[in-house]
């Protein structure tokens, strides 16, 4: 499986964002972009997720699902953190497990993997940022899908956390995924490609 972007162009808020920005992922590879604030870090992820239009280039993924878009075999973790806060924190996992089609009854399993086993009973709105973040985290393992593209992913983690989340980084890289990430620094993944946006400041 490769994803390509070839001389993407991306343009919001009346003005060019990024143009000409080109890159390849295969599986097992992992592609963090970096870069100055309002660059196009996060513009770049959310048109991978198919959640902002490019105003130019080609985006292609060689050796998915000719079924899916690129998007629906991708999971994109944002800024923000989607959490009913109502619902418990087994409750929002479970949604979001049906919703994306994640393997039933193993909700238990991921909360314990990302350390909210013991408050799986607690409203979302409770949460710290950490652990909202965590809550989020545990999407990407409930439901399998071979893209990630995430956003500044250490984000309110303690470095407990993020030793976390660089295993299952890595273990999604092992198992034939690919990874794309927004970041200012280091994120727990030491051999992956960097893109570069923008002017350093």
């Amino acid at each position: 499986m490769r994803l390509l972007g070839s001389d993407l162009a991306c343009f919001r808020g009346g003005r060019q964002v990024f143009s000409a920005l080109s890159f390849t992922v295969a599986a097992g590879e992992a592609l963090v972009v970096l870069g100055p604030n309002g660059v196009g870090k996060s513009s770049l992820l959310r048109l991978l997720a198919g959640l902002v239009s490019r105003s130019g280039g080609a985006l292609s993924l060689e050796g998915g699902d000719a079924e899916l878009t690129i998007a629906e075999q991708a999971h994109y973790l944002g800024h923000q953190d989607a959490l009913k806060p109502s619902l418990t924190v087994e409750e929002n996992l479970g949604f979001w497990s049906r919703y994306l089609g994640g393997r039933a009854g193993a909700l238990a399993e991921v909360l314990a993997a990302v350390g909210l086993e013991s408050i799986a009973h607690l409203p979302a709105a409770y949460l710290s940022a950490g652990q909202r973040r965590r809550l989020s985290i545990a999407r990407l393992i409930a439901v399998k899908r071979p893209i990630w593209l995430l956003d500044e992913p250490t984000t309110a983690l303690d470095t407990s956390a993020q030793a976390r989340l660089s295993r299952f980084m890595g273990q999604h890289l092992a198992d034939g995924g690919l990874i794309v990430a927004a970041a200012h620094g280091p994120i727990g993944l030491e051999a992956a490609q960097e893109l570069r946006l923008g002017a350093a400041p």
